[in-house]
């Protein structure tokens, strides 16, 4: 696209902080956002000052992951045209996620922490009627055990009948669906019942699990989310869910090589143009189970994932313990 062109040894000479202040950098995102959106200046401008403000307020975790990744996340905001400004409704974050990279001589896996630009699924809504795939979408309704509901799908369409009876005084939510207009004006219906979020909740425990030395013996730790709300999901929380998993059978929409959508599986694979003008660098490619920690929301800003280690875990299995057997990769990790 351009004669702009950096090597990965020369991003790892910047500090952390100042990668996307260099010029060339700089001009990259310029470039791409002016090609594909146009106003590339204006959103480097307010990009940046987001993008740096982010990384700021953790330290440690800028100074852990990889200079390429940072680069590679910041290029991909021009590549989506969204922004990273933080919010209840982030269109996307940044999130630390740890790759695996290989095995010892012992043959434990090792781990590369890299900075992972995540589209929320209020950014995949934006992603997707930019692109013609949906017209609008409705925001999404929770279900109590006090209304009356009903969803039907005789194969060639979808139905939903509503009825909502306040006051809502047990707080059991039931279900929870959003309404999509396509282009054509046909009508879509994401629907999740509760059994959909228990089992991703079984999901999110099994993914999320640490070894304690304490109890010598796999603890299973489940995204707090789940059952915060008086024992039952974060009514937030399940209303984002609920538009992540909408689009699942949806046409793909283009993102960048270090960028995930909610909606799909890390291990999706996606062909993309190069956008970074680095050259033959290592695929960004996230180990089927990796062993990264619970988090909570990324919605207002950057966590870090760390170590694997959390507070009272005692850390990850010691060397002489036999691995959790290799499981495929769950629908849903619990992070949002």
């Amino acid at each position: 696209m351009s004669n702009i062109n950096l090597t990965v040894d020369q991003l790892n000479e910047i500090k952390p902080l100042e990668i996307i202040l260099d010029e060339n950098v700089k001009q990259r995102f310029i470039l791409i956002h002016d090609t594909l959106w146009g106003n590339g200046k204006e959103a480097y401008e307010r990009e940046s000052i987001y993008f740096n403000r982010l990384l700021s307020e953790k330290p440690e975790f800028a100074n852990n992951v990889t200079h390429f990744s940072i680069f590679t996340a910041f290029i991909d905001l021009a590549v989506c045209g969204l922004s990273v400004e933080p919010g209840v409704r982030a269109l996307c974050y940044l999130q630390g996620r740890r790759f695996c990279i290989g095995q010892n001589e012992r043959g434990v896996k090792q781990y590369e922490p890299r900075l992972v630009l995540t589209i929320s699924g209020y950014g995949e809504l934006v992603l997707r009627a930019r692109c013609g795939q949906i017209k609008y979408a409705d925001n999404p309704v929770l279900v109590y055990k006090e209304d009356n509901f009903s969803f039907s799908d005789n194969g060639e369409r979808k139905s939903v009948k509503y009825t909502c009876n306040l006051p809502h005084t047990s707080g059991d939510i039931i279900a929870c669906f959003m309404k999509i207009v396509r282009t054509d004006n046909s009508i879509d219906y994401a629907v999740m019942f509760q059994e959909d979020w228990e089992r991703l909740s079984n999901y999110s425990a099994e993914n999320n699990k640490y070894w304690d030395k304490t109890r010598n013996e796999w603890v299973k730790n489940p995204n707090e989310l789940y059952s915060s709300n008086n024992g039952n999901i974060d009514t937030g929380f399940l209303m984002a869910k609920c538009i992540k998993h909408a689009f699942k059978t949806y046409p793909k929409v283009r993102i960048g090589k270090g960028t995930e959508l909610q909606s799909e599986q890390p291990e999706d694979s996606q062909l993309m143009d190069d956008f970074y003008n680095l050259g033959d660098v290592q695929q960004m490619n996230q180990d089927p189970n990796p062993p990264f920690e619970n988090s909570p929301d990324y919605s207002s800003g950057v966590q870090y994932a760390g170590d694997g280690q959390s507070a009272g875990d005692g850390g990850t299995a010691p060397a002489d313990t036999p691995a959790a057997p290799k499981e495929e990769m769950p629908e849903d990790d619990g992070a949002f």
